[in-house]
């Protein structure tokens, strides 16, 4: 079970510091499998492709059902419950709302000889991946699909491991469908990460991967980096919890357990100033814990990784926020919105105790896709941004070329670069 620790004492300290050391781990035992794999997609395409499948999901795939054909997505509305899908549009609809409003726009500036700008487009290609195991994610679908589309790529590729059976989940094809994703491939793991990023007969490259994956996929997708662009290295979910005595721990307990079901791996910590609510949530968890289908999941997320930190002020509590920089924050206290200017670094923060982390999760329409492992220090939310890039305009008339080309040719003489400076020179004769 989670334990209570005093944030300033040798327990609290010793968890930090075993936080910081997990977070810090890279498996090289999971390199180790992964190079393998990218190395033998890279040259043997399709071939190395199908008989990994083969191997790691018990998959026998051909190039007739690597890709899932429309008629397996009509199947797939016929399959799922009316609720479920309207559930869906419901979530499509909210999350393209609010990422329409990050939509990035070209400009130019005009000065004297001269017109500077900067040109903002689409990327062509994104791959999009969705694992399998031990949860479907239909959600993550449209966090990741809803965005490219209003960014307008064109070409937004979907790849998610199937089993003996060869059949995607229905809700997956149905977010699919909704996010405007028509190639859907049935693959999964680091060979689907190698066929995004270099290519075979049946899957041309893309251009960004992004979406989370196991261990392996992560590593995957740092190894490929540069090759193509990724969106970042996805660790295990994350909360924070921040709570005075006014919190519910009811409802603190509900959140824990939300993050702690995911995985082993999740993080749920609670930072409170009051010993009793500690105590009061470690009973919240225990009771929770009896019907909770995921239970034991949970309770190794809980017993591994989880906390509960009681802290003498709320100015404590928010510089372990900080040092930590979660994924997620969530304030459970009086006057929650008169301490959002105390957090510096998290990737989401939920205010107040009607604002689960949950609802994020599916359909309030900031996007789920967070950064993790304390990079909320300088990473950000998946945006319409990332599946944009930019590019820079600069236009000088002859008497504008005039008016910069002297200190130009000090600074390129300065650096030793003759030929720069000529380059300037030769157009002012």
């Amino acid at each position: 079970m989670i334990r209570i620790v005093r944030a300033d004492g040798e327990e609290g300290t010793a968890f930090l510091k075993e936080l910081a050391v997990r977070r810090a781990a890279v498996s090289a035992e999971a390199e180790e499998v992964v190079r393998p794999i990218l190395t033998e997609v890279r040259e043997k395409g399709d071939t190395a492709l199908f008989e990994y499948a083969r191997r790691f999901d018990g998959a026998s795939l051909t190039p007739g059902t690597l890709r899932v054909t429309p008629d397996e997505v009509t199947q797939a509305f016929d399959h799922l419950q009316p609720e479920a899908i309207e559930a869906l549009r419901l979530a499509a609809a909210r999350i393209e709302h609010f990422h329409r409003r990050q939509l990035p726009h070209s400009w130019f500036l005009t000065e004297e000889g001269a017109v500077l700008g900067q040109l903002c487009r689409p990327l062509d290609a994104v791959g999009i991946y969705i694992p399998g195991g031990k949860a479907v994610y239909p959600s993550t679908v449209l966090m990741n699909g809803v965005p490219a589309a209003v960014a307008g790529v064109e070409r937004r590729v979907l790849c998610t491991p199937v089993t003996a059976g060869l059949a995607v989940h229905p809700a997956v094809l149905v977010a699919a469908s909704l996010a405007g994703i028509a190639e859907i491939y049935k693959v999964g793991g680091a060979q689907a990460i190698a066929a995004l990023a270099y290519g075979t007969d049946s899957i041309p490259r893309v251009d960004k991967i992004v979406g989370p994956g196991n261990v392996y996929v992560a590593t995957a997708k740092r190894l490929v980096a540069g090759v193509v662009g990724i969106d970042g290295i996805a660790g295990p979910t994350e909360v924070v919890v921040v709570a005075d005595e006014t919190g519910d721990p009811a409802y603190i307990g509900a959140d824990l357990l939300a993050q702690a079901e995911h995985d082993e791996m999740a993080m749920p910590v609670c930072i409170t100033v009051s010993e009793a609510l500690a105590k009061a949530v470690v009973i919240e968890l225990k009771r929770q814990l009896t019907d909770l289908p995921r239970c034991r999941i949970a309770e190794a997320s809980l017993a591994h990784n989880g906390a509960v930190l009681v802290v003498p002020t709320l100015d404590a509590a928010f510089a372990l926020v900080n040092r930590i920089a979660p994924e997620h924050v969530e304030l459970h206290c009086e006057n929650p919105w008169s301490h959002l200017d105390r957090i510096r670094h998290a990737g989401a923060v939920c205010i107040g105790a009607f604002s689960p982390e949950a609802l994020g999760d599916y359909l309030a329409g900031p996007n789920h896709v967070l950064p993790t492992g304390g990079t909320a220090r300088f990473a950000s939310p998946l945006s319409v941004e990332d599946f944009m890039h930019r590019t820079s305009l600069l236009h000088f008339t002859e008497e504008g070329l005039k008016r910069l080309g002297g200190p130009a040719m000090t600074l390129a003489s300065l650096e030793g670069l003759d030929g720069h400076a000529r380059a300037v020179r030769i157009r002012q004769r």
